[in-house]
């Protein structure tokens, strides 16, 4: 009987035993069935496209890494740089992308389609003035140590004769007229640009009752790599940037575009939007590998990998120091701004 009983209890044991190794394998399979063949992260080309695919190169690496690490097995990563900022929200509609990096104005603005996943922090800058006047010392605007979430739009007068004209009358103190705005050639970016083109409008409406639309002479620039081309070779007298803009083109406005003295003295600021809240990583509602599991694996990733010294020199590209997690409602502001936008739009 005492054998039967040893018996039993060995069979049952060893039954535990094969129930714990299957429970260990089935958890080993089930963390590799989350397979993705190709996870295409696309970029907006607020520096030249070349540059962007160079320097994000080591992102394809590190995702993949941070990824598996949650149980997501990637083929591949694809690095994609938009034609337009336009480009990028739309492929995120379409599916066709599955992240995109772009600015708040961009997310608003297809909303629809992209879902906000992450706001990027980045550097505070040693300059944070309302009054444009106080920018234009001569002396470098440089990082700070300090993470930022917000940062300004600029209005940028060049070397031209109207420029320079423009940069004396705020820096003897006096305001600039719609007239002498109207009377110089601008660059701006796409019209779903926080920087390059909503904020500058609102700050026109709200100083002289105008709108982009209404200035005589405006160019679009692709980039803000060729609009600060194009105000070193004298085509335009002023352009709206992010405020660092001027960091990021400092080596290539004496070397690249021509110029013999320094950006921080050829160039003026002549003014100054409000705070924009930052750029946004933002994910495809419309993709067919995107989940809510998917997006949280993704929010981590990016968190992670800009924690790390290689992480912040690839992010560095679009001046992003590090990621929080952002919700929609955190745009509001942004939302307000493009539905004035419009209703100037309907106006004119």
């Amino acid at each position: 009987m005492k054998r039967i009983i040893i018996a039993i209890i060995i069979a049952l044991v060893c039954a535990v035993a094969l129930a714990a190794c299957g429970n260990e394998a089935a958890k080993e399979t089930s963390s590799k069935t989350n397979f993705i063949d190709t996870l295409k992260v696309y970029f907006v080309p607020s520096r030249e496209p070349e540059e962007i695919v160079t320097a994000t190169e080591p992102l394809k690496a590190s995702l993949k890494e941070e990824l598996e690490k949650q149980g997501y097995e990637v083929g591949e990563v694809e690095i994609l740089v938009g034609t337009t900022f336009e480009a990028v929200g739309e492929a995120l509609s379409a599916g066709t992308a599955d992240i995109g990096l772009i600015p708040g104005g961009t997310y608003v603005l297809y909303d629809d389609g992209a879902d906000v996943a992450l706001t990027a922090t980045r550097f505070g800058l040693n300059k944070e003035f309302n009054n444009p006047k106080e920018w234009n010392d001569g002396n470098a605007t440089e990082n700070t140590k300090e993470q930022a979430v917000s940062y300004r739009a600029l209005f940028i007068a060049g070397p031209s004769e109207k420029g320079k004209e423009l940069a004396a009358i705020i820096n003897s103190g006096k305001e600039l007229t719609w007239e002498d705005l109207n009377s110089a050639n601008w660059s701006v970016m796409s019209s779903s640009s926080s920087a390059g083109y909503i904020y500058p409008a609102l700050w026109l409406n709200e100083k002289y009752g105008k709108a982009i639309t209404d200035l005589s002479n405006v160019v679009q620039s692709d980039s803000y790599g060729s609009a600060f081309a194009r105000l070193a070779s004298g085509q335009v007298d002023v352009i709206v940037a992010y405020a660092d803009a001027r960091i990021d083109n400092a080596e290539k406005w004496s070397t690249e575009f021509g110029r013999t003295d320094s950006i921080w003295t050829e160039t003026n600021v002549i003014g100054v939007t409000d705070p924009i809240y930052n750029d946004t990583v933002c994910v495809s509602k419309t993709s067919e590998i995107m989940s809510d599991e998917l997006k949280t694996a993704i929010q981590k990733a990016f968190i992670d990998i800009a924690n790390t010294d290689e992480g912040k020199k690839i992010i560095s590209i679009y001046s992003h120091q590090g990621y929080q997690t952002a919700k929609s409602s955190d745009y509001d502001k942004e939302r307000e701004a493009q539905k004035l936008i419009k209703e100037l739009g309907a106006a004119n």
